[in-house]
């Protein structure tokens, strides 16, 4: 028996209270904003982030900036937007017969019957046109990296199919915007770029990780994999050393931008970013518990907060 077709302007299972999207937007246009998960803003910001950080500490380590610096602060923010959205649909049309199956998911707009997949598909290529347009205003080396990073974007809904690592492929295409940016600033890739993208994965193996454990009853029934299956009561062990790596990947690639020309006040400054993020990811670790799925969704949503800390300091750093 299958379950009542919800109304077109029901919200999502796990979407934030009283979002704009149950307030403000036009009927017709609701069930394609959830699509794209605008209702749940934290995604945006876990991939705006890092677009942030390389662009930081592009800069820190030419000592330059200029205006075209602060348009690509702006279209890293709104590609993150529609890119996320993109994905988010992308992942909706992969997954639409496992998430009817998925208590926290089924309310989503296609297995709750609100948008067909060929409106996703038209969907999810209006926000593709629309990021590309933004990216044709970088560099050469930004608009490349931001074409191949299709590619992880494309595997990763089918990632938990096939590995039980599925986090390790969200992180490759989250963390991408590290690589654009700091293309998008430079023109060419650095060794700390790299280091800063290998920080990224390894926070997003420890926050996904995290969302992952709200699940991991249902998926164990219909057979899909993740990092909280896999980790199970170990959780917490694997968590503290993806804050070990995100830390020292992270200070690495600062030491790395900031030898070549910043001043040691600079560089002080931005270690003392990855160190406060360890920080912020240690508190959550001691209120972890794998059992409680609404302490679960609040953590995972802290990782915003998590984020924006090491882009505070680097922002000290550049004015030092």
């Amino acid at each position: 028996m299958q379950n009542p077709q919800p109304a077109p302007d029901s919200s999502v299972a796990d979407a934030v209270t009283g979002n704009w999207v149950d307030r403000y937007a036009p009927m017709p246009m609701r069930p394609y904003l959830r699509l794209s998960r605008a209702d749940r803003p934290i995604g945006t910001w876990l991939l705006l982030l890092p677009c942030w950080w390389g662009l930081a500490l592009a800069m820190l380590h030419d000592q330059r900036a200029s205006w075209h610096d602060l348009w690509i602060a702006v279209g890293c923010a709104a590609g993150a937007w529609l890119m996320r959205g993109a994905g988010c649909t992308w992942n909706d049309i992969t997954d639409r017969d496992f998430d009817g199956a998925v208590e926290r998911t089924r309310s989503r707009p296609i297995p709750a019957g609100q948008v067909t997949v060929r409106g996703a598909v038209i969907w999810m290529c209006a926000q593709s046109l629309l990021a590309f347009c933004i990216l044709l205003t970088f560099d050469v080396a930004a608009i490349a990296l931001g074409v191949l990073a299709l590619l992880p974007v494309a595997i990763y809904p089918f990632a938990k199919r096939f590995t039980w690592w599925p986090q390790v492929f969200l992180g490759l295409a989250f963390n991408w915007g590290a690589l654009l940016a700091w293309a998008a600033h430079s023109g060419t890739l650095h060794a700390p770029a790299v280091l800063l993208y290998l920080a990224g994965i390894a926070w997003t193996l420890f926050y996904d990780t995290i969302y992952a454990h709200q699940d991991t009853e249902d998926d164990a029934l219909i057979g899909i994999k993740s990092t909280a299956r896999l980790f199970g009561d170990k959780t917490s062990a694997w968590l503290r050393r993806f804050l070990m790596a995100t830390v020292g990947l992270m200070g690495l690639a600062v030491i790395g931008a900031a030898l070549p020309q910043a001043s040691v006040l600079a560089m002080v400054l931005a270690l003392a970013g990855p160190w406060a993020m360890g920080w912020h990811m240690a508190w959550q670790l001691r209120g972890l518990d794998i059992d409680d799925n609404a302490k679960l969704l609040r953590l995972f949503r802290a990782n915003r907060d998590t984020g924006a800390i090491p882009l505070l300091f680097f922002g000290a750093a550049l004015l030092a």
